[in-house]
């Protein structure tokens, strides 16, 4: 007969996740966030006090910013740990459906545990129940569906037994990889069964490399022999692989030039020779210009996202090709590229050893010297003492003052800025661009910080982001987590008032000073962060937010410098080469001289886009 022990679902799933454990001997799930309200302070919120510090539990302020934490800790940490978010039903299950679709689109693994209604369906409608008039199944929770890798509703306690090892599964799949939901009906939390004493012995979970295929390797091994001049794009993929020494050797072998999307920066330090900066409409003129020429374009790890390729006219050469190496076939397969379903560590190893002795000779050693001297130019402090500073020189300042820290940001300006100007040493870059998501900032430096304790963070942050999300620098107070927000105070959505005229249009609700308000607002951000417990200043100008960053290094509390800058230029303005098209779509028709030259300038660029599938 097979033991068993009688608990409730709540204690069995907490007991459960408690020993999923890591090749290195860790908790997969290393903690949980836990905001309680009546879908799950009774069931999870028992379970979790019982458990203790077997599986943690931390309370953070906002559903959707404790899951930007988790977020954060899970890129931090290559895929191979994450965290666990629970919340009531209603708007704390929905305010964490905007970062589950953050997590989806960044291929991260985070565990939502939203509460749900009651599955015996006797008090209903309950608090916070939203009703579908004609589909009886429907909850709130429903709105997961489309931006989780794996849904399920835990409408008994026995479902857990195979809900569980599913959601584990997908978290740990390199292919598969991204959020997982288990919308726990709050009735069932509280239920008993019981359980095999065997479900709960520990499980190491191990995180495939997945071998390419023979003929495929071939075939991408000979378009590069037959390629004189390819291009390598790095993506986020080369960092959850572990790939980059990898990729620093094959580039560095075979003479292979290295141009870096978002989530790829800083795989190569940018000390790398072979590294030559940011691609497509945020990059570098080095990049930019060995991407046009690429006879072959040659993607790692990447999903090919508008920024990186130009919405599709950067890569111009008329006889390119394109291979693709991915461990997610839908990936590999886009845009009719040469697909290698593989590992890019794998793969790189394996298409070095074939390659022998190959060498492509367009990595122009020059041209990236000089991108890099202008960069530094760019980047220098003002000259004029009383002059606002451009996100460029507080970029610059940063990177004087804190050469080997990483620096991370979401939205705005400064995301392109950062890609196009920060240096990072190898490893300190952390950008959650494939949402773009506005209020990750705070919540995700916290996260990255819990994960990397031992390097120093920098958060760029706009005053529109900081005014999105802002109260988990409450929580990081509390936990004594230690990073640096650089606030830039343009007073207003300056990225987007500078894309509004681009495209033709007048300025208009993005800037405070012109929108429609009555008083223009005189927001006293120093003041704002110290109320939540930071260290909070305001820097005069570009020395002293050198100094006031050293200086945070001493705390163990957030420090919040915030800095006066002008919301024009933007950041490769003057910067020879810098930037591409971006095809954001410009009316056909309207009143003004500046839409009608915008609409014939979309046109022009339009032509150059290639035919993708």
């Amino acid at each position: 007969m097979t033991d068993t022990i009688r608990l409730t679902a709540a204690q069995a799933m907490v007991r459960w996740l408690s020993v999923q454990m890591t090749e290195d001997g860790e908790r997969f799930i290393e903690g949980v966030w836990a905001i309680f309200g009546h879908g799950n302070v009774a069931g999870l919120g028992e379970a979790l006090h019982g458990i203790g510090d077997a599986l943690p539990t931390w309370r953070g302020q906002n559903e959707q910013t404790m899951a930007h934490a988790a977020i954060a800790y899970a890129k931090a940490k290559g895929r191979r740990r994450a965290q666990a978010v629970t919340s009531s039903i209603g708007p704390g299950a929905t305010n964490m459906v905007t970062a589950a679709a953050l997590a989806h689109v960044n291929r991260l693994p985070v565990l939502f545990i939203p509460g749900d209604v009651f599955a015996n369906r006797r008090p209903d409608p309950v608090l916070q129940q939203v009703e579908d008039f004609d589909d009886g199944t429907v909850s709130a929770n429903d709105c997961f569906r489309p931006v989780s890798r794996y849904f399920d509703r835990i409408q008994r306690p026995e479902q857990l037994l195979t809900a569980l090892p599913r959601a584990l599964r997908v978290m740990t799949d390199p292919a598969n990889c991204g959020p997982v939901t288990l919308a726990f009906c709050q009735d069932v939390q509280a239920e008993a069964w019981d359980w095999p004493e065997a479900f709960f012995e520990p499980r190491v979970w191990r995180i495939r490399r997945p071998e390419p295929d023979a003929a495929e390797l071939a075939g991408v091994a000979e378009l590069i022999r037959s390629a004189k001049a390819p291009v390598i794009v790095c993506g986020g993929g080369v960092i959850y692989s572990g790939a980059e020494a990898a990729l620093a050797d094959f580039a560095s072998r075979h003479g292979i030039p290295v141009i870096e999307t978002q989530a790829g920066k800083s795989a190569l330090a940018q000390a790398h020779p072979m590294n030559f900066g940011a691609a497509g409409v945020d990059g570098s003129a080095a990049a930019n210009a060995v991407a046009t020429t690429a006879d072959l374009v040659i993607g790692i790890g990447t999903r090919f996202q508008d920024f990186t390729t130009g919405s599709w006219a950067l890569f111009a050469n008329p006889v390119r090709k394109l291979v693709s190496i991915n461990v997610q076939p839908y990936d590999a397969d886009k845009h009719g590229a040469v697909g290698l379903v593989a590992d890019a560590k794998v793969a790189l190893e394996k298409l070095g050893d074939l390659l022998a002795d190959y060498r492509a000779g367009n990595a122009d050693a020059q041209s990236r010297a000089e991108w890099l001297a202008a960069v530094d130019a760019h980047c220098a402090a003002p000259t004029e003492d009383n002059a606002l500073p451009i996100d460029a020189q507080v970029i610059g300042a940063v990177q004087r003052a804190a050469p080997e820290a990483i620096a991370m940001c979401a939205a705005g300006t400064m995301p392109g800025a950062l890609k196009l100007l920060w240096q990072p040493a190898q490893g300190g870059y952390h950008m959650e661009y494939g949402f773009s998501c506005m209020g990750y900032e705070i919540a995700g430096a916290m996260g990255l910080k819990l994960a990397r304790p031992e390097r120093e963070v920098i958060c760029f942050v706009g005053d529109g982001s900081y005014m999105m999300a802002n109260s988990e620098l409450a929580t990081a107070v509390m936990r004594r987590v230690p990073f640096t927000v650089v606030l830039t105070d343009n007073r207003g959505y300056g990225c987007i008032n500078r894309l509004q005229q681009g495209c033709g249009g007048e300025e208009f609700n993005n800037m405070y000073v012109d929108c429609n308000v009555e008083v223009q607002p005189q927001i006293d951000y120093v003041a704002h962060a110290a109320s939540m417990g930071a260290h909070a200043v305001k820097a005069g100008g570009i020395a002293d937010l050198e100094a006031e960053i050293a200086e945070a290094r001493s705390r163990d509390i957030p420090t919040v410098i915030v800095i006066d800058t002008t919301a024009a230029p933007g950041p490769g303005d003057g910067l020879t080469g810098a930037g591409h098209w971006w095809d954001v779509a410009v009316p056909q028709v309207g009143g003004s001289d500046r839409l009608r030259q915008a609409y014939a300038k979309y046109i022009e660029n339009r032509r150059k886009q290639a035919t993708v599938n």
